[in-house]
């Protein structure tokens, strides 16, 4: 891979994380007749947080402080594996299960840190969390299998350029657009799943484990979120770039991509309100049937069925 395709995977990944999700509230903005905040607000709001003080509790360890950065961390790692202008920046068999824990780290780290404020309400949160990530991680690794079974494929960049050929591969493929949304909406803390704009603690998950972050903690902790949903949406547009594109191409296409699904997202947040709590678990469960049906129309392809 050459310097240019690294420069450009570094600056479209990095560059979409505080502006998707700004495409998100403003798209939102116009469903509501409102003209809304500027597209680059989410920038703005980091940059005023990095010039911050972090405040802590006397309650807190030194493990309240790492936590965001451990967070941040972890997910700009796992987005190395994802493919942009061309191949990714890291790429091995079975990159997949890096990625997915690499996430699951950014996911503990910040329930850890939820739990060492000794809040109740960010208690509940990360007990929130823990339940929807037990019921999604599942359907990663069995989607990563379907689709690694259908196109004999066993890295992530390869498996979100198999393409349908055959009943199998499409169906396979369908499944793969229904298990990718669900995830970048529980991962993201979008609705149905999450709201995060709301002020009330009952209701809250990914903003609830945050509540007591300031300063830069904050800014580390709203950068990861908006990279997990940069990181979510390219791989979800991934699957729709025809493959075989030059890398420039590839990368533009995706772009573009990560930015019309931010429109699709903002617009599905609002025609839709988000699920009561109980309902969660079962729109999760969507995903996770959805990947177990990729795995059995895989395995039948495989034993020379057809659909």
């Amino acid at each position: 891979m050459t310097a240019a395709a690294v420069l450009a995977q570094a600056v479209l990944l990095g560059g979409l994380a505080p502006v998707l999700p700004g495409v998100v509230t403003r798209t939102k903005s116009w469903w509501a007749g409102r003209r809304g905040a500027p597209v680059l607000q989410p920038a703005y709001d980091l940059v005023k947080l990095m010039r911050k003080r972090a405040v802590y509790s006397a309650t807190t360890t030194a493990l309240f402080r790492v936590a965001p950065w451990t967070v941040l961390g972890a997910t700009v790692v796992a987005s190395l594996v994802v493919p942009l202008a061309g191949p990714a920046l890291v790429s091995f068999p079975g990159d997949v299960v890096f990625f997915a824990y690499a996430w699951g780290l950014a996911r503990a780290a910040m329930m850890l840190g939820a739990l060492d404020t000794g809040s109740p309400f960010e208690g509940m949160a990360a007990s929130r969390e823990a339940t929807f990530s037990t019921l999604l991680e599942p359907a990663l690794f069995l989607l990563a299998g379907g689709v690694g079974l259908v196109g004999d494929v066993d890295t992530l960049g390869a498996m979100v350029q198999v393409r349908g050929h055959d009943a199998t591969g499409w169906l396979v493929w369908a499944l793969s657009v229904v298990t990718l949304t669900v995830l970048v909406q529980v991962e993201a803390a979008r609705l149905p799943v999450d709201d995060p704009t709301t002020h009330l603690e009952l209701t809250m998950v990914h903003e609830g484990m945050i509540l007591d972050h300031s300063g830069p903690d904050l800014a580390a902790l709203q950068y990861a979120a908006g990279l997990k949903l940069a990181t979510g949406l390219a791989l979800l547009a991934a699957l729709f770039v025809p493959v075989g594109l030059p890398p420039w191409a590839a990368g533009l296409a995706t772009a573009a991509g990560c930015l019309a699904l931010a429109v699709g997202l903002g617009t599905v947040e609002s025609l839709t309100a988000r699920l009561r709590m109980r309902a969660v678990p079962a729109y999760v469960l969507v995903a996770l049937f959805a990947a177990g049906a990729a795995v059995l129309a895989s395995a039948w392809h495989g034993n020379g069925g057809a659909l």
